[in-house]
């Protein structure tokens, strides 16, 4: 079986690329530069510690807090795809 196929539900092999939504997607996403989502994740720190010590937002502070994590996910993410790229075909001999 090829390094880039799938076993589908009916055993079938599917090939795992990229669509164009996709690659349009990473194209635009990694014009943003890494600091980025650092910046961000900081502000939602902020954010979240300044609706703590409110006394009445406690429950913002909570929802904010948990945007952190998934902002530094995002800047993961877009970082492997700007040092990878996200179709294993073309990119094959980096991974080797």
């Amino acid at each position: 079986m090829n390094s880039n196929s799938i076993l589908t539900e009916s055993g079938r092999n599917k090939s795992m690329s990229e669509g164009k939504v996709t690659k349009a997607i990473e194209k635009q996403t990694a014009k943003i530069p890494s600091s980025i989502f650092l910046v961000l994740a900081g502000g939602a720190v902020a954010l979240s510690l300044g609706f703590a010590m409110s006394k009445k937002k406690k429950d913002w502070a909570t929802f904010v807090g948990q945007w952190v994590p998934t902002i530094l996910l995002l800047g993961v993410y877009d970082k492997i795809v700007k040092t990878y790229g996200s179709d294993k075909s073309e990119n094959k001999s980096l991974l080797h």
